[in-house]
């Protein structure tokens, strides 16, 4: 760094300011060089003057010459050489007076060029001319003379110092006078010739003078450019200089530094380098700290240290190296810094979104992971316990479609605060990403203190949430693995408690699971439904079924109803209810649908034109913008009208209610095809929908019609809501599962315009769809007269109590109103018990029947159903052992 930086930087005043434009410097005086042939003139003078301040004393050594002759003679001298000698030395001795003239005055060259004739030039040559008159009288000998002028020449040189005009001058001046005393041609001769010599000295002078000074010039600017980019560079904030000498002690600071730790340059001017820096924050463990580096007079580069600023923590990057004179001795450090604040909080920020979510602020999967790998490596055994909690939101989705994706992220804000609220310090809380969350509880905790856990989670989480002024009600699924015993890696731990919280989702939603060894044959199970369905779907292993249509007027065959059956090589026929969202999930419902929609037309076409087909199209289906081509190509390829087709969508395409669901209706309907709503009253949509969605007809899902017919039921109340709703619309209804006598009386009685169900026929293959159209299109109604509750199979053990005898027996199956239960041997009718299906359930039967060792008992109050259909009472008890487990599925 340059030495003269100290000074520019006081020159710049200010460092605060708009560091975006260089702000120019005044002009510094830049120094004096001298003029062409200046060197010539005046030598290294500073006073630029011609005669040396030392020539007149040589006007002592003239008059001692001038009378030295006579003393040696012992004679008077000739007067003629001894007055001229003495008038030179008088020459001489008055150029003091010219010499303080030409320092008063500024004179241009000329007149100082006869200053030096008068005042060196002249006495020079009178003095000349004296000794030579004295050789030529003989009072001194001519070898005598030569030493004489010899000398007295040498002692002008010399007093001239360097002043290569005057030493000519003077030179020539002496020997031209003593020459022309034997030759006046040879006097002028010689003073020609001095004056030839002195002209190409000086312009030989002025040619080096110029490339001097030019140079010179050159070099300054290149200093003073050189000095404003790096006073620029200080300005502007983006680096600093520094430098110490050999004890540590600053002896040059960027102006910037000292005001960002609110000090003055002079004040930090002599004090330790390191009272700069807060050097307890030192970044960077192991590396070298600077003190270090300082007492080992070691370079460093870019070393991370705190500043010593109080209002604000600001980091740099200080880089330095050691100084040494010609001498290699130690003389300091000289260095330069940048700021690093800027770069460390990117740094940090960059850090925080590796480890973080930026949405919640919650642990991301890295960290979460992270922080698993350290429990399970922990040095110690027993510190690798440790339980997995994986959560996952219920209708965060349908929040998602509905209100918006910011309202969704504010969910999820508010949902992490509560997990944080109940988790507390027991462990880590973490985003996993969309709406899956994971906690992490080290240490050994009991299964039965982990599912309180888990229940105060999910009742948290199940609590209203206010959103942009909406009520949304969500709810939670989660799945725990506890290491050691589920696992001793991460991959095997979060791979059980993703099964367990599909276990959970499987119960219901809304529940906790822990892992248990079955889970894995249950998913290896749904692995290989999914490689057995691709199989089927690429050999032809699907089937579709149809099930009758019938118009309650006429009970006359309007349609049919295209169903997907499978029949497994080795499992049998597969209901619909486990492959298709097997399907759904793995993307195989595209050509399932595709190859359905083609079948179902190809079969269309061989029965009678008043006979419509209807075809079930998934939401994934409706959202692909090829929909329409498909159907428009299985429509040319069976060469069968547009109007007998018929699409059932559910209520979930409306979920995504947008732009391109009105696009897609508008494209169907310009086919001609025929729209069905399906499931009505099922979905999360509004009714908003039917206003502008161009159904044809409505189909009033069997949850609605099942039961219906039973005593209190507000069943039957809902399907004349719909009827009377689709009329006013003009769309047709159909209910379905109509499967008894006085279901179809109800349903025809509301007003449905058509049914379908077991009451008139189960699905029918192809051919046997096309043979039972060719006996015509009358149905007769087939069925039961009443329907009973929907039963669940199951074994469980049961004490039956009557007159105060227990008996042992079994349940084999049970409904909201009754049980088949069997134990008891030739009960007779009538007989009334106290059953005790759970601890604290115990509810009053009368024997209906009984056969042998079964019997069919009616409770005197219907039992109460949760929220999936079954009976509560029965799936709220955990099963106490392997017989004791229950096997529900719907019968009747």
């Amino acid at each position: 760094m340059s030495p003269d930086l100290p000074s520019l930087q006081a020159s710049t005043g200010k460092t605060g300011g708009d560091y975006a434009r260089t702000r120019r410097r005044d002009k510094t005086a830049a120094p004096v060089t001298p003029e062409a042939g200046a060197s010539f003139l005046f030598g290294g003078d500073p006073a630029n003057c011609l005669i040396a301040p030392e020539w007149p004393k040589i006007a002592i050594v003239m008059a001692v010459t001038a009378i030295l002759p006579g003393i040696l003679n012992l004679a008077l001298p000739p007067l003629l050489p001894t007055l001229l000698g003495l008038i030179a030395a008088g020459g001489a001795h008055l150029s003091s007076h010219a010499l303080r003239y030409e320092r008063a005055h500024s004179l241009d060259t000329g007149k100082r060029m006869a200053l030096m004739g008068f005042s060196v030039a002249m006495p020079m040559f009178l003095f000349g001319s004296a000794i030579g008159f004295f050789g030529e009288s003989g009072a001194i000998g001519w070898f005598v003379c030569i030493a004489v002028v010899a000398t007295i020449s040498l002692l002008a040189t010399v007093i001239q110092s360097g002043r290569l005009i005057g030493v000519l001058a003077a030179q020539v001046s002496v020997w031209a006078g003593i020459t022309c005393v034997t030759s006046q041609m040879g006097g002028y001769v010689a003073l020609l010739l001095g004056a030839v010599i002195a002209l190409a000295a000086y312009l030989r002078q002025r040619r080096i003078d110029l490339f001097v000074r030019e140079k010179a010039q050159i070099d300054q600017r290149a200093q003073t450019r050189a000095q404003e980019i790096l006073s620029d560079y200080e300005e502007t904030g983006q680096g600093w200089f520094w430098e110490t000498d050999r004890r540590g002690q600053l002896t040059y600071l960027s102006r910037p530094v000292a005001e960002t730790i609110g000090r003055k340059v002079e004040e930090l001017i002599g004090r330790p380098f390191s009272e700069l820096f807060n050097l307890s924050e030192q970044a960077g463990e192991g590396e070298r700290t600077l003190a270090f580096h300082l007492s080992a007079r070691s370079s460093f580069g870019e070393l991370a240290v705190r500043a010593a600023a109080s209002d604000e923590e600001r980091w740099w990057s200080i880089t330095g190296r050691p100084t040494y004179d010609t001498f290699n001795n130690f003389t300091g450090f000289r260095g330069s810094g940048t700021d690093l604040t800027e770069k460390r909080r990117s740094q940090e920020h960059a850090s925080r979104l590796a480890h973080f979510d930026s949405l919640t602020g919650l642990s991301n999967r890295f960290r979460m992971s992270q922080t698993l790998e350290k429990i399970l490596l922990a040095p110690q055994v027993h510190h690798r316990a440790c339980a997995v909690f994986l959560l996952d939101l219920d209708r965060f989705k349908q929040v998602n479609d509905t209100l918006g994706h910011p309202a969704g992220d504010a969910l999820l804000k508010h949902v992490a605060q509560r997990l944080e609220r109940v988790v507390g310090k027991m462990g880590r809380v973490g985003r996993l990403g969309g709406d899956e969350f994971q906690m992490i509880l080290p240490g050994k905790i009991e299964r039965e203190q982990l599912g309180h856990l888990a229940a105060r989670v999910i009742e948290s989480l199940s609590q209203p949430y206010s959103i942009e002024g909406s009520r949304v009600m969500i709810g939670a699924s989660i799945g725990i693995a506890i290491a050691p015993d589920d696992g001793m890696t991460s991959e095997a731990l979060i791979r059980n408690a993703d099964l367990a919280l599909y276990a959970a989702k499987d119960g219901g939603r809304g529940r906790y699971h822990f892992y248990a060894a079955d889970l894995h044959s249950d998913a290896e199970e749904r692995r290989k439904m999914e490689e057995d369905l691709r199989d089927a779907v690429t050999n032809g292993g699907l089937e579709l079924y149809y099930q009758p249509v019938v118009q309650t007027s006429t009970e006359k065959i309007t349609g049919f109803e295209a169903l997907l059956r499978w029949n497994h090589p080795e499992q049998g026929w597969i209901s619909p209810s486990r492959f298709i969202p097997v399907a759904e999930d793995t993307g195989l419902i595209a050509p399932i649908g595709e190859w359905a929609l083609r079948t179902a037309c190809q079969d269309l076409a061989r029965w009678p034109e008043n006979v419509r087909v209807a075809v079930n199209v998934s939401p994934l289906q409706f959202a692909n913008p090829s929909l329409p081509a498909i159907v428009t190509s299985a429509l040319a390829s069976a060469q069968v009208a547009a109007e007998r087709l018929e699409l059932e969508i559910t209520e979930s395409v409306f979920l995504n209610d947008d732009e391109g669901t009105d696009q897609m209706f508008k494209s169907l309907k310009a086919i001609g095809v025929r729209l069905a709503l399906d499931d009505f009253g099922t979905g999360y949509s509004s009714l908003g929908y039917l206003r502008t969605a161009p159904f044809d007809k409505i189909k009033i899902d069997q949850s609605f019609v099942r039961g219906a017919t039973q005593p209190g039921s507000r069943n039957g109340a809902i399907i004349a809501s719909i009827v009377s709703l689709a009329e006013a619309l003009g769309m047709e209804t159909t209910a379905e599962g109509v499967e008894t006598l006085d279901e179809l009386d109800l349903v025809r009685m509301l007003g449905c315009s058509h049914v379908q169900g077991y009451i008139y026929e189960r699905p029918l293959s192809s051919m046997n769809a096309s043979a039972r159209l060719s006996t015509g299109l009358m149905a007769i109604a087939q069925g039961p007269r009443s329907s009973r509750a929907a039963r669940q199979s199951m074994l469980r053990k049961v004490l039956l109590d009557h007159g105060g005898h227990n008996y042992n027996a079994m349940i084999r199956n049970i409904s909201q109103t009754g049980a088949l239960i069997e134990g008891l041997w030739n009960v007779p009718a009538g007989t009334i018990f106290r059953v005790q299906l759970a601890d604290t359930l115990v509810v009053t039967a009368t024997c209906r029947w009984s056969n042998d060792d079964r019997m069919g008992v009616e409770f005197s109050l219907p039992l109460r159903l949760d929220e999936g259909g079954r009976i509560a009472a029965v799936t709220s008890r955990q099963p106490s052992s392997d017989n004791d487990m229950i096997v529900q599925r719907k019968v009747g």
